[in-house]
């Protein structure tokens, strides 16, 4: 491979690496906890977008601050399994399939 053929692949993967990104932000994964008395929305960017509490359980506070703990990482955990695969999708036939390779470190 020349030199300009290398320059032109790096910039087709900076490009699509922007796209990905962009594209990453819109994802959206659900968690919950305790039968779904809690459930949290993260987006693509790793934030949290929404809780939901089920009135029912308000009254005992540890047993909220546990389910909330237990649905947050399950929904960051889903959000982080979907942003693997739109990268994986977005540089399918760019980036060479290697075993390991996590592209969604890249958006961190």
């Amino acid at each position: 491979m020349d030199l300009f053929n290398m320059i032109g692949k790096v910039k087709e993967v900076q490009e699509k690496m922007k796209i990905a990104q962009e594209k990453t932000g819109l994802l959206r994964a659900e968690g919950e906890s305790g039968g779904g008395m809690v459930k949290v929305i993260a987006n693509g960017n790793r934030k949290i977008m929404k809780i939901e509490i089920d009135d029912s359980i308000m009254d005992d506070r540890e047993m909220v601050q546990d389910l909330m703990v237990a649905a947050v990482n399950i929904a960051l955990n889903n959000v982080e399994e979907k942003i693997k695969e739109s990268m994986s999708k977005s540089m399918d036939g760019v980036i060479p399939n290697i075993p390991g390779l996590d592209l969604g470190q890249f958006l961190k």
